[in-house]
C-alpha cells in the first residue's frame, strides 16, 4: 500500500466521521472495509467488461469464419462456371476473413487468460472482505476495551490529586468542624441552664435567710416565747444518784 493511498484513506475516514483524532482504530477499520467494498465493485466491473469483450471477439471471429466459408463456396462456384478470375477474387476475400478469424481467436485466447486472472482476484478479494468483516467487530471491541482500561487506569492514577476528591475531603472536614461547634454550643447551653437553676435555688435560700434574720431581730413577726407557767420546773439532782450512775459507768469501762 502506497503512502498516498494511506493518506487518502486516512483523510476519507476523518471526513466521513467528522472527528479530530486522526487514526481511531474503529473508524479506520470501517473505512478499510468500505474501501475494500469499493475495490470489489470496481473489480467486478472490470471482470464484467473483460467477459463482454471476450464475447464480442468470439462473435466477430465466428462471423469472420462464416464469411471465409462463404467466399470459399463462391470460389468453387466460379471455377465450375469457368470464371477463374472471379474464383481467384473469391479466394482472396476468403483469405482476408480467415486471417481475421485467426487473429481474433488469438486475441480471444489471450483475453480468456486475463478473464480467469480477474475472476481469481475477485474471488480472493471477496474472501478477504468476508474475513475483514468477521475480524472488524472483534478488533473494534478489543480496541474499545483497551481504551476503557487505559482511561480507568488513568483515573485511578489521578485519584489522589483529583479536584473532585479534594473538594469531597474538604467538605467532609467542614462537616466535622460544624458538628464539633454544634456539640460545644450544646454543652455551653447546658452549663448555662444549670447555672440558671442554681441561681434560682440560691435565691430561695437567700430569701429564707433574710426572713430568719428578720424574725430574730424582732421584726414584724417575732418568734413567740413560751409562757412562764408553761415551762416545767426542774427538780434538784440527788448526789447519791449521780455517784451510783458514775460507779456503774466505771465498771462497764473496766470490763472492756
Amino acid at each position: 500500500m502506497g503512502f498516498f493511498d494511506r493518506l487518502s484513506r486516512l483523510l476519507r475516514a476523518n471526513l466521513n466521521d467528522l472527528v479530530s483524532k486522526a487514526e481511531d482504530p474503529g473508524k479506520i477499520l470501517d473505512q478499510s472495509v468500505a474501501d475494500m467494498q469499493a475495490d470489489l465493485v470496481k473489480l467486478r466491473q472490470a471482470v464484467a467488461t473483460a467477459i463482454a469483450s471476450q464475447k464480442r471477439l468470439q462473435n466477430q471471429a465466428e462471423q469472420a469464419e462464416t464469411q471465409a466459408r462463404t467466399w470459399y463456396e463462391r470460389a468453387e462456384l466460379a471455377l465450375k462456371k469457368g470464371e477463374e478470375d472471379l474464383a481467384r477474387e473469391a479466394l482472396s476475400r476468403r483469405k482476408t476473413y480467415t486471417d481475421t478469424a485467426t487473429a481474433l481467436n488469438t486475441q480471444i485466447s489471450n483475453q480468456a487468460g486475463q478473464v480467469e486472472t480477474l475472476k481469481k482476484s475477485l474471488t480472493a478479494l471477496e474472501g478477504k472482505i468476508a474475513e475483514a468483516k468477521t475480524k472488524k467487530d472483534m478488533l473494534k471491541a478489543r480496541a474499545q476495551a483497551a481504551q476503557a482500561q487505559e482511561q480507568l487506569q488513568s483515573a485511578v492514577g489521578n485519584l489522589s490529586t483529583n479536584s473532585s476528591m479534594a473538594a469531597f475531603d474538604q467538605m467532609e472536614e467542614k462537616v466535622l468542624a460544624l458538628e464539633a461547634r454544634s456539640q460545644a454550643a450544646a454543652e455551653l447551653a447546658g452549663s448555662d441552664l444549670e447555672s440558671q437553676f442554681a441561681a434560682l435555688q440560691g435565691s430561695d435560700v437567700d430569701d429564707e435567710l433574710a426572713a430568719l434574720k428578720t424574725r430574730m431581730e424582732g421584726g414584724a413577726n417575732p418568734i413567740a416565747l413560751p409562757a412562764e407557767n408553761a415551762v416545767p420546773k426542774l427538780q434538784p439532782v440527788q448526789v447519791a444518784e449521780v455517784d451510783a450512775e458514775l460507779e456503774q459507768l466505771r465498771r462497764s469501762i473496766d470490763k472492756l
